[in-house]
């Protein structure tokens, strides 16, 4: 019997991803021998703590393919900053192929204001008061990326005054 020591190291909070499948498709290929039948299942993986990460998979089987997903949005999670009312610092657009989306702060209590594959990147990222708006283009995916690409680009006050070499205070009063 082969016993293994157990790691006594510190290792970092578990993290709880919650999963949400947001669009699977039936994808029909024409090969020689006749149709070869496969799925792609759009995912978005978060934490409800400012981690979320937007994945595709492609399989041959549904469950594969949610599996495949999984792991690709774990792999290309974000961190983004969010206010003490669950709101994010300031408005931000975001592009993703035609797609472009527009999000807002909003008021304490107003709740997530948006629709589509944006309203499911918001809430799983823990997102609690925005308002968010998608242009150009009903493609699920590019929505789900244009708003991943948005919350990537939000940055806090403390960042833009230490950019800018001046105070927090300071910076209100510009």
């Amino acid at each position: 019997m082969i016993t293994r020591k157990k790691n006594t190291k510190l290792k970092e909070q578990e993290i709880t991803w919650s999963e949400r499948v947001v669009q699977v498709k039936r994808v029909t290929k024409v090969v020689k021998g006749g149709k070869k039948l496969s799925f792609r299942a759009v995912l978005v993986v978060g934490n409800e703590n400012g981690q979320i990460g937007v994945g595709i998979g492609k399989a041959s089987d549904v469950i594969g393919a949610v599996k495949k997903g999984v792991a690709d949005a774990k792999k290309h999670a974000i961190q983004i900053p969010l206010t003490k009312s669950y709101s994010i610092p300031h408005t931000t657009e975001g592009i993703s192929g035609a797609a472009k989306v527009i999000i807002k702060p909003s008021a304490t209590g107003s709740g997530v204001i948006a629709g589509g594959s944006i309203r499911t990147v918001l809430e799983l990222a823990g997102v609690k008061n925005i308002l968010a708006k998608q242009l150009r283009s009903n493609n699920t995916l590019n929505n789900a990326r244009a708003v991943l690409n948005a919350l990537s680009s939000l940055k806090t006050f403390k960042e833009t005054a230490n950019n800018r070499n001046i105070n927090v205070e300071n910076l209100y009063s510009l």
